[in-house]
C-alpha cells in the first residue's frame, strides 16, 4: 500500500475555509430559523399556536423574502476563514502537545481536551464577535425584498460599526463565556466522537487506506448532532443575552442569571431548548458537509507541490 500523502496548514486552511463555506451557504438558513426559534417568546394571544421551525421558516420567507432567511450570512462568511485557521491549528498544536512523546499518538481524552481548547480559542478571537452581528442580523423583522422597508442594521458591515458606535466594542464580545462553553462542547464531542468512530470503522475495513467520501460525511453527521444535544441551553442562554444591549450596572453573570431565570419563570424548562431541532439540522449536516468537501478539496490541493508536507488535522491517524 502506497503511504499516505500529508499535507500542510496551507492546505488545512484552504481546504478548511472552502469546506466552511460551502457549509454556511448550504445551511444557513436553518441557523436563522434557530435564532428566531430561541429569540421567540410566549406573549402571543391566548390559544395561538407556537410555530414550528418549518412554519418558522415558511414565515420568514412569506413575510421578508427567501433572502431573509439568509440574513447574517455576511458575518458569517466573514468568520469562516479565519476560524477554520484558528479551529485546525490549535486543535492540532494541542493534540500534539498531549501526544505521548514516545510513541507520538494522542488519546481520546487528549484528543476531548485538544477539541475542548479549539472550540475555545476559535470562540474568543472569532465567534463571538461573528455571533453578535449574525444575530442582530437575524433578529430584524423586515422584508429584504422591499427596498422602503430600512432596517437598523443594514449588512454585517453596517451592523458591525453601528454596534460599536452605540455600545462600544465590548459589545462585540457578549456572551464570550458561554460561547466559549458552547465551542468548546462542541469541538471536544465532535473531534472526539469523528476519531473515534473513524478508528472503528477503519478497524473493521482494512482494504481502505482512506474512508470513502460518503463515509467521512456520516461520521460528520453523527458527531456534528452531539455538540448541540450536549449544550442546547448555553446556546439558548447566548442567544438572548447577545440579542439585547447590555444594561448599565449589571454584570455578565448577572446577566446570565436574569435570562435563565426569567426563560424557566415565564416559559418553562422546555424554553432551554428552543430551536434545538433546526440547530441539529443545520450543524449535523453541516458537520457532514465540511468532512465531505474538506476531504476531496485536501485531495486536489495535494497535487500541488508547494503545498505538499505535514499531516492533515482531519485525515491524521491517531
Amino acid at each position: 500500500m502506497p503511504p499516505k500523502r500529508k499535507t500542510t496548514p496551507a492546505i488545512n486552511l484552504i481546504a478548511g475555509g472552502t469546506a466552511g463555506l460551502c457549509e454556511a451557504i448550504c445551511c444557513h438558513p436553518l441557523d436563522t430559523i434557530k435564532v428566531r426559534m430561541q429569540l421567540s417568546t410566549r406573549t402571543a394571544l391566548p390559544g395561538v399556536r407556537k410555530m414550528g421551525f418549518f412554519a418558522t421558516g415558511v414565515n420568514i420567507a412569506r413575510k421578508e423574502s427567501i433572502f431573509g432567511l439568509y440574513k447574517g450570512l455576511g458575518a458569517v462568511i466573514t468568520g469562516i476563514v479565519p476560524k477554520m485557521a484558528i479551529r485546525f491549528s490549535s486543535f492540532e498544536f494541542f493534540k500534539g502537545a498531549l501526544a505521548d512523546k514516545t510513541t507520538n499518538k494522542t488519546t481520546s481524552t487528549g484528543i476531548f481536551f485538544a477539541g475542548l481548547a479549539a472550540g475555545t480559542a476559535e470562540a474568543i478571537l472569532v465567534v463571538t464577535p461573528t455571533d453578535v452581528i449574525k444575530i442582530r442580523l437575524q433578529a430584524q423583522h423586515h422584508s429584504m425584498a422591499d427596498p422602503l422597508d430600512v432596517p437598523k442594521y443594514r449588512n454585517a458591515a453596517h451592523a458591525a460599526f453601528t454596534i460599536v458606535r452605540e455600545e462600544g466594542i465590548s459589545a462585540l464580545y457578549r456572551g464570550v463565556i458561554l460561547t466559549s462553553l458552547r465551542q468548546a462542547t462542541n469541538q471536544a464531542v465532535n473531534f472526539t466522537a469523528y476519531t473515534e468512530i473513524k478508528a472503528y470503522l477503519k478497524s473493521i475495513q482494512p482494504q481502505y487506506q482512506e474512508l470513502p467520501s460518503y463515509q467521512h460525511m456520516i461520521i460528520g453527521l453523527i458527531s456534528g448532532a452531539l455538540g448541540p444535544l450536549s449544550n442546547a441551553p448555553i446556546d439558548t442562554i447566548k442567544t438572548r443575552m447577545q440579542k439585547e444591549p447590555a444594561i448599565e450596572g449589571e454584570s455578565a453573570f448577572g446577566r446570565v442569571s436574569r435570562i435563565s431565570k426569567h426563560l424557566m419563570q415565564r416559559e418553562g424548562i422546555l424554553a432551554f431548548y428552543k430551536g434545538i431541532t433546526p440547530r441539529v439540522m443545520r450543524v449535523a449536516p453541516g458537520q457532514a458537509v465540511t468532512f465531505a468537501v474538506y476531504e476531496q478539496v485536501s485531495k486536489s490541493l495535494e497535487q500541488v507541490p508547494l503545498l505538499n508536507g505535514h499531516q492533515s488535522v482531519l485525515t491524521a491517524e491517531d
